[in-house]
């Protein structure tokens, strides 16, 4: 599995996914400053999983019609990254079947799982 790590995503969360064995490319260490547009055309053409905290990228899928291999949006109240790195593990054991073609929210109440066309 391949993933595309927004500029918003904290690095010890990169870090933590390339230490599992993850192919992990992260906007910040070569495409600092592109568009959201350009981040998701970027997972496309390099069949990646986009990892972001930015909600606009529900508006670029379901409204705008945009391809997606697929997005893991993270939506946590805590900005503790360590949090974030255990509920993404918990994602990855319990639904990495679903993360290609489907847009997920992950909270640390329930991760909420949407098919994409």
């Amino acid at each position: 599995m391949k993933f595309l790590a927004d500029e918003n995503i904290e690095k010890p969360l990169v870090d933590f996914l390339r230490g599992k064995g993850f192919d992990v490319l992260y906007v910040c260490e070569q495409h600092k400053s592109i568009s959201d547009e350009e981040v998701l055309y970027l997972a496309n053409q390099e069949d990646r999983i986009l990892l972001t905290n930015d909600k606009d990228f529900g508006e670029l899928i379901f409204l705008q019609r945009k391809i997606s291999q697929g997005i893991v949006l993270i939506r946590l109240f805590s900005e503790n990254t360590s949090d974030k790195i255990v509920l993404f593990n918990k994602l990855l054991k319990e639904y990495s079947d679903k993360l290609k073609r489907h847009f997920v929210v992950l909270t640390e109440r329930q991760v909420r799982i949407r098919k994409l066309d």
